[in-house]
């Protein structure tokens, strides 16, 4: 795999990612539902200062640094992934970087430039690049997330502990492409992580003169 397929992936996620956010914001308004596949899939538009579970951190100044943190992890996050082509690591290795990479790039748009081309979506459907000005300065922009799926929603059973007879969904948070992105390329590492740097690990253990055998590690 070369670092221009890499590339590749990263726009490609960008694309479908931002391609379908624009969407949303120029046609919902906040908290605007579409059911997609009854008791289980909807288009649901909600909008988050960036962290996970809609949480802030330290205020304005908070949401600058959060950003500028994001902008300086998608620019080392380039450097060492071409560091990792350059290597040759397991294709599924640099295939779930470049998805993580995209998911990381696809939020950090969304905090930097949001706020200065739409308008405010709380009341009404946003207007891409309003005269008035958008509605936040640069790098104060909200992430856009829209994709829920509470495939359960309903009491539980009264005999479960602490949380028995509470209202309870599944899956309640609201995300968006660039979530998934991020979350199949972590998922995927961490299940195949063995797989995926055992090329490595058996070069870095034959030059300790550590037997090999039948390609594992003895």
């Amino acid at each position: 795999m070369k670092y221009r397929h890499v590339v590749l992936i990263v726009i490609l996620i960008l694309v479908i990612d931002q391609a379908l956010k624009f969407w949303i914001k120029t046609h919902m308004y906040m908290q605007q539902e579409f059911i997609i596949f009854p008791n289980w899939f909807r288009i649901h538009f909600i909008e988050n200062e960036g962290m996970a579970y809609g949480l802030k951190f330290g205020g304005d100044f908070g949401k600058i640094l959060l950003t500028l943190f994001r902008l300086a992890a998608v620019v080392i996050g380039f450097w060492y992934m071409k560091k990792l082509v350059r290597q040759q690591f397991h294709t599924g290795l640099l295939i779930c970087g470049s998805l993580i990479l995209a998911g990381a790039a696809g939020n950090l748009i969304d905090s930097m430039f949001y706020g200065l081309i739409f308008s405010d979506s709380t009341y009404d459907i946003a207007r891409f690049l309003p005269a008035e000005g958008g509605y936040g300065a640069f790098l104060h922009g909200k992430v856009v997330d829209m994709l829920y799926f509470p495939i359960y929603e309903g009491y539980l059973p009264k005999w479960i502990p602490f949380k028995g007879g509470d209202y309870f969904i599944f899956f309640r948070p609201v995300f968006n492409i660039a979530d998934a992105a991020i979350s199949t390329g972590v998922i995927t590492i961490l299940i195949f992580q063995k797989r995926f740097f055992s090329k490595q690990l058996e070069a870095s253990r034959a030059d300790r003169n550590e037997p090999i055998v039948n390609g594992a590690v003895e």
